[in-house]
């Protein structure tokens, strides 16, 4: 499944261009060239581990986080958003001792916004994220836009992915311009002058393609 995945006809309620349009392929990603060279190297010989992506927000962490559990047919547990406490690590550890995979070989713990994170469960992760203590058969990964309130005990048992937009506008405007032109349909019969600067949508979202995504929606429904 790659950029475009199969959108189905039935669905009552269309999604959102930016989750309709989220690569679930590590390849399909837009820019992030080194974080993909990581993770695609990284399913080839999966370990017990624990991964911290670092970036603005938009970049594709939590999207790439999904798309790694995915190749690697792994079992989710996903924390979202300030919700990582004590108590929901201990739940998702007991998970990942007690509950059977379901046909699964890996446990992947996605953890959003781990700088949200509080004091008490960056303390209780410290064990656990030791090659001593960790639990079996599972991968950590913590996304978050910085690391200043993280604690250093906590970043040293991390393995850091940068992420970047940087050189990302020219591929981003492209990408645009793909999702125009398959939304519309009749865009080739269209002057250029009727459609969105796409450069501009990129822009203007600073490279966030969430953002530029939500942008050109509404270019669409003014169409």
């Amino acid at each position: 499944m790659g950029l475009f995945p199969d959108v189905q006809s039935t669905l009552q309620f269309p999604q959102p261009l930016y989750e309709r349009y989220r690569p679930r392929m590590i390849a399909d990603f837009i820019g992030l060239e080194k974080p993909k060279k990581i993770l695609s190297k990284f399913c080839r010989q999966p370990m017990e581990s624990a991964f911290l992506f670092v970036g603005p927000s938009g970049t594709g962490k939590t999207s790439l986080a999904l798309a790694l559990c995915e190749e690697l047919h792994a079992e989710l547990i996903h924390i979202p958003s300030q919700h990582c406490t004590v108590a929901e690590l201990e739940e998702a550890l007991r998970m990942t001792a007690y509950v059977p995979m379901q046909g699964k070989t890996f446990w992947l713990v996605l953890v959003d916004e781990a700088d949200q994170m509080t004091e008490k469960a960056q303390l209780a992760l410290l064990s656990k994220l030791d090659s001593t203590a960790r639990p079996q058969k599972t991968i950590f990964v913590f996304t978050c836009n910085g690391t200043a309130t993280l604690e250093k005990r906590f970043l040293s048992r991390c393995m850091t992915v940068e992420f970047s937009s940087y050189g990302l506008r020219n591929e981003l405007a492209k990408f645009l311009a793909e999702v125009w032109d398959r939304e519309i349909g009749h865009s080739s019969d269209m002057p250029d002058a009727e459609k969105p600067d796409f450069e501009r949508l990129a822009k203007n979202s600073t490279n966030n393609v969430r953002d530029a995504l939500q942008q050109l929606q509404i270019e669409i429904l003014a169409a």
